[in-house]
C-alpha cells in the first residue's frame, strides 16, 4: 500500500499507510507520560502497519524486557524498512535500538538521546526514556540539562513540569520543584508524576499532613495509572504517616487496601507492587515495627517472592527481594539470588562492574542484617556509608534512604553511639520533624551516658505529642 506522510502528537512526520497506527503510537506516547496501565496498545501499531519503523521499534522497546523473542521480531521489522522511514523515525530508531542492545554503555545511550532530541525536541517521550537512563545512572544533573534545553518549545506541554520537577528535587532545589510540580498540576490535574513529585518536596520539608491531604484529594486519578505509579503514590502516602508518627492502622490500611490489593487486578504487575510493598515493609523492620501483623505480611509476600520470575528485573527490587527472603526465614532462596546477582556482575564490561560494585556491596550487607549479622552487615558497608552513592540500583533519594536509616541502625547494635550520634545530627540539621531520628538520637546519647539523651527524647516527644496528623 503506498504511504502517505502522517504526523504524530509531536508534530513530527512518520511514514505510516494507516491511521490506525498512528492513534496507537499516540496512544502508546499518553500511556508512558500518564504512567498508563495500557503501555502495550502499542503493539497495535504493527498490526495497522506491518512496515512502520517507528511502531515496531516503539513495540520492541516495550517488549525488550520482557519478551526477547517477539522484540526481536518487531526490530528487524523496523530495521528492514528503515529505508523508508522519515528523519524522525530513524533517530528515535538509532538511540532505542542502542538502548535496548545488551551491555550498553549508558553513558552513549544518554549522549544519543541528547543528540535525538536537540532535532527533535517535542519527543517528551524519548525525553521520559532518558530519564528513566539516568535514574538508574544515578546522574539527575545531565538530565536537568537536557531537561532545560528541550523546555523553552514544551511550555504548554503540562507533562515537561513533572519531568522537569525530579532532578531538581533529587538535586535538592526543592522551591524550584515544588513551583514546576504545581505548574504541571495546574495545566493537568491528572499528571500522577506531578502529584508525585510535590509529595516528594513535601515530605522532605517534613509537611507531613499537607503530603497526605494533597495525596488523598487527587488520588481519584490513579488507578488508571499502571501498577508501579499507583502503589508508588500510595507508598509515598505511608511513609508520610509513618514519618509523621500517625498511628500504624493508617500504614496497615494502605499496605491492604491500595498496595496489597492492586494484586487483585486482572491487568497488575505483581513485581510492580512487591517494589513499594517491600520498600514500605523495609522501613517498618527498620522502625523495629515488623512484628505481629506486619511479620505475617511479610511471610505471605516472601512466599511469593520464591518464585524466581520475580528475581533479576530491578536491582532495586532484587535487594528488597533478598532482604525479604532473609529476613523470613528462606535464607537458602536469599542466598541463591544474592549469588545470581554476583555472576550477573561478572558477565558485565569493566565499567559496569565498576559502577554496579556499591550495589552488590550494599545486597551483601542487607542479606547479613536480616540475618541479625549486624557486625557483618556494619563491615561491608563501612563507617563512612552514604546510601547516595548507590543510587546505580535505581532508587530515588526517599527509596534509597532507608539504607541510610539500616546503617545508622547498625552503628547503635554495634555499640557505635559516638559514630552514630554524630551521623544523626547531620541528618537531623537537614530534617529536623522526623520523631524517629530523635528517638535514634536519644538512644545514641543514652549509650554514651550523656545527659543529652533527655533533652532529644523531650524532642521526639513534642513530635509525637504535637502529632501532624
Amino acid at each position: 500500500m503506498e504511504k502517505t506522510p502522517r504526523y504524530v502528537r509531536w508534530g513530527y512526520e512518520v511514514n505510516a499507510s494507516s491511521d490506525g497506527c498512528i492513534d496507537a503510537i499516540d496512544s502508546y506516547f499518553h500511556q508512558v507520560l500518564s504512567y498508563g496501565r495500557n503501555r502495550k496498545v502499542i503493539l497495535e501499531a504493527p498490526l495497522h502497519d506491518k512496515d512502520c519503523v517507528l511502531g515496531n521499534i516503539l513495540a520492541a522497546h516495550y517488549l525488550s524486557s520482557s519478551d526477547h523473542h517477539r522484540a526481536k521480531s518487531y526490530l528487524e521489522a523496523a530495521t528492514s524498512n528503515l529505508e523508508q522511514a522519515t528523519h524522525y523515525e530513524k533517530a528515535v530508531f538509532e538511540a532505542v535500538n542502542y538502548l535496548i542492545t545488551e551491555d550498553r554503555d549508558d553513558d552513549l545511550a544518554f549522549e544519543m538521546h541528547t543528540e535525538l532530541l536537540k532535532r527533535f525536541p517535542k519527543d517528551l517521550v524519548s525525553l521520559k526514556r532518558a530519564q528513566i537512563l539516568s535514574f538508574y545512572m544515578g546522574q539527575p544533573g545531565p538530565f536537568l540539562d537536557l531537561v532545560q534545553q528541550v523546555l523553552p518549545v514544551n511550555q504548554e506541554e503540562g507533562y515537561i513540569h513533572g519531568i522537569l520537577a525530579f532532578p531538581l528535587l533529587e538535586l535538592g532545589r526543592m522551591e524550584e520543584a515544588a513551583a514546576a510540580s504545581r505548574k504541571g498540576y495546574e495545566i493537568n490535574k491528572e499528571d500522577a508524576w506531578a502529584h508525585h513529585c510535590l509529595c516528594h518536596v513535601l515530605h522532605h520539608e517534613c509537611r507531613f499532613k499537607e503530603a497526605v491531604e494533597f495525596m488523598k484529594e487527587v488520588s481519584e486519578s490513579w488507578p488508571s495509572c499502571s501498577s508501579f505509579m499507583y502503589t508508588h503514590n500510595w507508598w509515598h502516602v505511608a511513609l508520610c504517616y509513618l514519618e509523621g508518627g500517625s498511628p500504624m492502622s493508617k500504614v496497615e490500611e494502605i499496605y491492604d487496601t491500595h498496595i496489597w490489593k492492586e494484586l487483585e487486578k486482572e491487568d497488575a504487575v505483581p513485581p510492580e507492587v512487591y517494589l513499594n510493598a517491600l520498600g514500605l515493609l523495609l522501613r517498618l523492620d527498620v522502625r523495629d515495627a515488623l512484628d505481629g501483623l506486619f511479620e505475617d505480611r511479610l511471610k505471605l509476600l516472601a512466599a511469593r517472592l520464591t518464585d524466581q520470575t520475580n528475581w533479576y528485573l530491578e536491582w532495586h527490587l532484587d535487594i528488597l527481594i533478598v532482604w525479604a527472603l532473609a529476613k523470613a526465614g528462606e535464607t537458602s532462596r536469599a542466598h541463591e539470588l544474592l549469588e545470581g546477582l554476583k555472576f550477573r556482575i561478572s558477565k558485565m564490561n569493566k565499567k559496569k562492574q565498576q559502577v554496579m560494585q556499591k550495589g552488590i556491596q550494599l545486597c551483601e550487607a542487607v542479606y547479613e542484617y536480616a540475618k541479625g549479622n549486624y557486625k557483618q552487615a556494619l563491615e561491608l558497608l563501612g563507617l563512612d556509608f552514604d546510601a547516595i552513592g548507590c543510587k546505580i540500583i535505581g532508587a530515588s533519594d526517599e527509596q534509597i534512604d532507608v539504607f541510610n536509616e539500616m546503617w545508622c541502625q547498625l552503628l547503635l547494635k554495634t555499640c557505635k553511639p559516638s559514630t552514630a550520634k554524630e551521623v544523626i545530627r547531620e541528618r537531623i540539621k537537614v530534617r529536623d520533624g522526623v520523631p524517629f531520628m530523635w528517638r535514634l538520637l536519644e538512644k545514641s546519647y543514652a549509650m554514651e551516658g550523656n545527659a543529652e539523651a533527655e533533652r532529644a527524647g523531650e524532642s521526639a516527644k513534642k513530635l509525637e505529642e504535637s502529632s501532624y496528623f
